[in-house]
């Protein structure tokens, strides 16, 4: 490939996520890519990533540039795509900001937390005319492909009814409770940041459109409050240098001589983030325990289940067809983002792990009516986050999609109606009405 055919990239937020990206940028595809720069309100944080580049890709030093200055590294670096990594409640900034200096975007799920944010990357994209890719690495897992191809394909008939059932462990599930997430005002709490991936899913897998969302939520299980009721007596605002974390299972140890110290750890100095809040801390708005019921435009239902402190972690599927019936039944490994079993990490692989968390179970099983039931296989090949899905993603998006006709490459369209269903179920969590996303935003 020419000089002139390799694209030009910047990263914005330069937590343990953007770790896909670099690597993929500087070594998997880097015949297609160019990384230029990286910018971050934390300085340490982008020297130690420039440190990590330089000891296990040989590249860089990559010049930095803190968030305030975003537009000047635009100004001088001159990339095609800015990469948006960056925590939630930002995204839409830097994506809209990034568009008006003429670039394209690439940003990680959600799009953005609100429907005004939403409207206003769309405004931006209609006045730019330029590009967002968001980043669904769900639908590349191979297992869930499969099940938009039997659907495609019309192995059960018209789908009338989805159950969608989620479980994050408590070590999974808990760590959205220590970090930025644990405030709605910077994720949209957990139906916006975490099922995102999943009714990306649902709206992929039935090619369709929500219309109408209703739910239930609360904060059931972590936070000071519940766990007092609970008969709990000892609490800790954060778990570094903390004797009452040491005793308890919940708590997160930074000092780890690996990613979670060197991002967080040995470089809050810079910008006074604390990575490791005790999940039974105070300061927790977001919910641990939803309940959304979904009407689609082609009336078709979906009933979803999240519960963040499970003592298994995966998730269950099932569809009601006119001809039959399609479950899934897929357990995953917990993991705590940043750390050495980071399914974020592009390295990761389910082989490498050296220790029993009960196994795994990847089943699909197809029924039609007046039929006996039969497990469906596919490839299994677990290398890569997200069900193998990170991998097959770098690809679309590095290389290039091509003809895919199960259409997994994801838009601001894509984007919108995702986060729409968890906005949704935030104002019905709130009124305990139904609300209609027309009234939200109009998605066409």
């Amino acid at each position: 490939m020419s000089e002139n055919n390799i694209k030009k990239y910047v990263i914005v937020g330069l937590g343990s996520r953007s770790d896909m990206f670099s690597s993929a940028i500087l070594d998997s595809h880097k015949e297609y890519c160019q990384l230029l720069a990286l910018c971050d309100t934390n300085q340490g944080r982008m020297d130690w990533w420039n440190r990590s580049y330089k000891e296990k890709f040989n590249a860089g030093p990559f010049k930095t540039y803190d968030a305030a200055d975003f537009d000047t590294m635009i100004s001088e670096q001159k990339p095609d795509t800015v990469i948006v990594t960056a925590t939630d409640r930002v995204h839409h900034k830097y994506i809209c900001r990034a568009m008006e200096l003429g670039c394209d975007v690439i940003s990680e799920k959600p799009m953005t937390i609100d429907a005004e944010r939403n409207k206003q990357i769309f405004d931006t994209i209609e006045t730019t005319g330029r590009n967002l890719t968001v980043t669904f690495n769900y639908r590349y897992s191979p297992r869930n492909s499969l099940v938009k191809e039997l659907i495609q394909n019309g192995e059960i008939g018209e789908v009338i009814s989805v159950h969608f059932e989620w479980m994050l462990n408590t070590k999974h599930g808990a760590d959205y409770f220590r970090r930025w997430h644990r405030d709605k005002k910077n994720s949209g709490g957990l139906m916006v940041h975490k099922s995102t991936h999943h009714f990306d899913l649902v709206n992929w897998w039935l090619d369709d459109t929500p219309s109408e969302v209703f739910g239930m939520g609360r904060l059931a299980f972590y936070g000071q409050e519940n766990a007092e009721n609970r008969g709990v007596k000892e609490f800790y605002p954060r778990c570094k240098d903390n004797i009452y974390a040491m005793k308890d299972p919940f708590a997160l140890n930074l000092m780890d001589g690996g990613k979670l110290q060197g991002l967080y750890a040995d470089v809050e100095e810079y910008d006074g983030y604390i990575r490791d809040h005790s999940v039974f801390s105070q300061g927790i708005s977001i919910e641990d325990t939803m309940s959304v019921l979904v009407r689609y435009k082609s009336k078709a239902t979906l009933t979803y289940s999240l519960n963040a402190f499970c003592p298994c972690e995966g998730y269950k599927v099932s569809f009601n067809g006119t001809k039959g019936r399609i479950e899934m039944d897929i357990s995953e490994m917990p993991y705590v983002s940043g750390s050495a079993f980071d399914q974020n990490n592009p390295d990761f692989n389910m082989s490498d792990i050296d220790f029993d968390f009960g196994g795994l179970t990847e089943k699909i099983t197809v029924q039609k009516l007046w039929g006996e039931p039969r497990e469906v296989e596919w490839d299994k090949d677990t290398a890569g986050g997200h069900g193998g899905g990170d991998k097959i993603l770098m690809d679309d998006i590095f290389k290039g999609a091509g003809d895919d006709p199960l259409k997994r490459a994801a838009g601001p369209v894509d984007g919108a109606k995702s986060i729409l269903v968890g906005i949704a179920a935030n104002k019905s969590f709130e009124t305990g009405q139904m609300v209609s996303i027309d009234d939200l935003f109009k998605l066409g």
